[in-house]
């Protein structure tokens, strides 16, 4: 790190502290609230729900790759196994098969994971940003005046993680 890059991390750091230290000079109380999202992807019931269906839409694409991976398995044993009483004509044609549905396979599974990610993702940003209306009506509920979200460690007075989850039960 050189000097300009510490420099603008000192500013930084002083702009997001300053306006809580003005604060503190005060007399006024700093009340800081902690939200741990992967808890809330983990129990909130919105979270659980979406993990299921997403579960269950790709089940039958997951079970049709695992079949196509038994096939490839089986044709690979068998190519293997015959080779010596295959003929030429025969065992490349074997050979051209499992190469095709290798590429196949190896397609539809590439399809399968970008699809799934992109699924995950959506139903992410959603309970993202319902989680996010809550967490800012639980902070003007209880005049906190910072809520963090994934730090190293918090003290658990601060987390509200359980309230977040409660709430996202209710809705």
């Amino acid at each position: 790190m050189n000097i300009k890059s510490i420099m603008v991390a000192s500013l930084c750091v002083g702009a997001l502290t300053t306006p809580f230290a003005a604060a503190l000079a005060q007399g006024a109380e700093l009340k800081i609230g902690y939200v741990d999202t992967q808890r809330v992807f983990r129990t909130a019931p919105a979270a659980v729900k979406a993990a299921k269906d997403i579960e269950n839409e790709f089940s039958a694409r997951d079970q049709n790759l695992q079949k196509m991976a038994k096939q490839l398995q089986t044709l690979q044993e068998s190519v293997e196994k015959n080779a010596l009483t295959l003929s030429e004509a025969e065992r490349s044609k074997k050979e051209r098969e499992f190469s095709d549905l290798s590429r196949e396979f190896q397609r539809k599974q590439r399809e399968f994971r970008e699809d799934l990610s992109l699924r995950q993702n959506e139903a992410n940003a959603a309970i993202i940003e319902k989680a996010n209306k809550v967490i800012k009506q639980i902070a003007e509920t209880e005049k906190l005046d910072l809520v963090l979200q994934d730090v190293v460690w918090v003290s658990p007075r601060l987390d509200i993680t359980d309230k977040v989850v409660k709430a996202l039960s209710d809705k």
